[in-house]
């Protein structure tokens, strides 16, 4: 079989169906989501965190690497790349093992989120893979960038999970200035007229998340689905009670837990992502993340069908672009 790595990455990213990833999600994203996102035509994406050790890493690389690669006639796969991402956060001790067993499989693309990718351009970089680095600010973006980033992720105000304070328009315009390198635009993005919109303002992909939870091959409850599609950005709060970083929550999903929103927002707890087996999963267990697009979601699909809506709404806009 041939392994991804025989892809020229950037080519592929000119190929895509839509400029679109979807996001890796904590605990949402696995390998159905991440296959079927790239056999749609969009960058399919997952935390490595997900996976409760590194064997189990092992496991879902391989069969997101046997899902989207030919065998038959022995040409590079015919799908988009994937990504991987890199929890870089100094609590995450198991990072050292992720990103070798990441750059084994190599591959195409790799995330860093949580702190600078320093420790792992030069290692995908070896392969050809590029790396994409999460940033919610214009100083973290000049780090990334001078640390050797091939894209940077801006996480803007209206993200669901860790979430960012700039305005999109302002982020991309902030960072444009200095910074002339792949931009993937994060926030509130539920729509292919946001897609086209976030290419519009500047950057090269949008970045979607939310939406990819109300899917058949996401890893979240079926509760946690079907409160999505009684949400809107109205029934969010941003805070760092359970996380240590600000992150926006669906209420209802706080109040199920026994907890009232408004007592907790300014609670701050300590930072701690150091995979499954640690102490970060408690106080998320059954708190479940939106992003201020959750209003768009009326019902669960399957990727290929919300891909394929969304590839209709992004056509139809550019229509209407005079």
């Amino acid at each position: 079989m041939v392994k991804l790595e025989n892809i020229d990455v950037r080519k592929k990213l000119d190929e895509l169906r839509l400029p679109l990833f979807a996001a890796p999600m904590f605990l949402i994203s696995g390998p159905d989501l991440v296959i079927n996102a790239c056999k749609a035509g969009i960058i399919g994406a997952f935390p490595t965190p997900n996976c409760r050790t590194t064997e189990d890493l092992e496991k879902w690389l391989a069969e997101i690497d046997a899902g989207l690669c030919r065998s038959d006639d022995g040409q590079a796969s015919q799908y988009a790349p994937y990504a991987a991402n890199l929890v870089v956060h100094s609590t995450n001790k198991r990072m050292p093992e992720d990103l070798e067993i990441v750059v084994r499989h190599k591959a195409p693309i790799v995330i860093t989120a949580l702190g600078s990718p320093a420790r792992v351009v030069d290692e995908v970089h070896s392969y050809g893979g590029l790396v994409f680095a999460d940033v919610n600010s214009v100083a973290y973006a000049r780090k990334a960038a001078d640390a050797g980033a091939d894209g940077l992720v801006l996480v803007c105000s209206g993200a669901g999970g860790h979430t960012g304070a700039l305005n999109p328009f302002s982020f991309v315009y902030e960072v444009r200035k200095f910074w002339d390198g792949y931009i993937a635009l994060a926030g509130g993005i539920a729509s292919g007229t946001a897609i086209l919109a976030s290419c519009a303002a500047g950057a090269d992909f949008a970045y979607m998340g939310t939406s990819f939870i109300a899917t058949d091959e996401s890893l979240a409850e079926p509760e946690y689905k079907e409160m999505l599609i009684g949400c809107t950005a109205e029934d969010l709060i941003v805070t760092k009670a359970f996380t240590g970083a600000n992150a926006s929550m669906m209420k209802p999903s706080i109040v199920n837990q026994g907890l009232d929103p408004s007592e907790i927002a300014n609670y701050e707890a300590k930072m701690n992502f150091s995979g499954q087996d640690g102490a970060e999963v408690k106080p998320w267990k059954g708190i479940w993340a939106a992003g201020q697009g959750v209003g768009c979601i009326d019902k669960v699909e399957p990727v290929a069908s919300l891909v394929e809506r969304l590839d209709a709404e992004y056509r139809a806009a550019m229509k209407t672009i005079r």
